[in-house]
């Protein structure tokens, strides 16, 4: 991959620099000090990745994340002194579509596990980036409505904005169980799981082995095995499929609850690289279940929904403003729901 660093500290860039060069297919595109200038060059010579700081001199890096985004796309990764101090701003960024976070390895100790750690990272997002094979669009037919029912999301880059608006459009008690599976590592998913239970109505927290999702309460993905649900409905944490890129895999969760959820389900599909979801949600379609996925233009990175889309794996194909009241709407038959 070719690599452009965003970064205002000489040191920070050469820890950057060592640890993309023990990679021989790597390479440094080159290197920007501030957000402004980080812009314009992944307009004049776009690279096949960004490592973009958060705190710098001008425009920073969540701006600067937002501006690349909507004028040159391309994968983002967040590597910044401390990322665990900078949560919001972190979420904040992965609204915008970056794609995932992790700290800058430290040159003075000769910090290898850090730079194997973004090694990975980087590795990780370039099996990522794709599209998914256009199929023939699948028809089923309807499901008779169920006592049960379980909403479904799925997401990557552009997840946590997204996210924030669709739970900020459910009323409080909303009369279905909400489970999330959002590409994220699981050093950040208490912080995301604090950081969107404060624009929801529903108190979000991250999934506990065995429990069982419940009406009015969200529950995220908190680690980086695979959230699955076995059977009698409880939800478990496996590192099955191991070859698995996406952890956790939104496909994982979505055949999971396709086998075990004895009610309805509604597989929701929202922003981000890649094609994790598209395959899962089709299969949720052909069992009779309602499934959407998240428009173009209002998609931070359009590569899951546009995968979905390519399959005919969505019964709707929706603007992210339009998803919560089409989630209202579909579960207003079931206000007095089985828990």
């Amino acid at each position: 991959m070719r690599i452009g660093i965003v970064n205002d500290l000489a040191l920070a860039v050469e820890a950057l620099r060592r640890a993309i060069a023990q990679r021989r297919e790597h390479s440094v595109a080159w290197t920007a000090s501030n957000g402004e200038d980080a812009v314009k060059r992944c307009a004049e010579d776009p690279p096949d990745l960004v490592l973009m700081d958060l705190l710098m001199p001008g425009i920073g890096g969540v701006e600067a994340t937002r501006q690349i985004m909507a004028a040159s796309p391309c994968a983002i990764l967040i590597v910044t002194a401390s990322v665990g101090g900078n949560a919001p701003l972190v979420f904040e960024a992965m609204g915008y579509g970056a794609m995932d976070a992790t700290d800058v390895p430290s040159l003075a100790n000769g910090d290898q596990a850090g730079a194997m750690e973004l090694l990975a990272k980087i590795d990780l997002i370039g099996r990522l980036v794709g599209d998914a094979p256009v199929r023939r669009p699948h028809r089923a037919p309807a499901r008779a409505n169920g006592t049960k029912r379980l909403i479904a999301i799925g997401a990557s880059a552009g997840g946590p904005a997204a996210l924030v608006e669709l739970l900020g459009g459910l009323p409080a008690n909303f009369p279905a169980a909400i489970v999330i599976v959002q590409h994220i590592d699981e050093k950040f998913a208490l912080s995301m799981a604090d950081w969107l239970n404060r624009f929801s109505s529903n108190p979000v927290r991250l999934a506990i082995p065995g429990e069982r999702p419940v009406a009015g309460t969200v529950l995220l993905a908190g680690t980086n095995e695979h959230l699955v649900m076995e059977t009698g409905g409880t939800l478990e944490y496996t590192r099955e499929p191991v070859d698995q890129p996406y952890r956790p895999s939104v496909d994982v969760f979505f055949d999971s609850i396709n086998r075990q959820w004895s009610g309805e389900i509604v597989g929701v599909l929202l922003t981000g690289m890649g094609r994790d979801g598209a395959r899962g949600l089709e299969s949720l379609r052909l069992r009779g279940h309602h499934t959407i996925a998240q428009d173009r233009a209002s998609s931070a990175v359009y590569g899951m929904p546009k995968a979905a889309a390519d399959r005919g794996a969505a019964v709707d194909i929706l603007a992210l403003n339009q998803i919560a009241s089409k989630l209202r709407m579909l579960c207003a038959d079931t206000r007095n729901v089985s828990k």
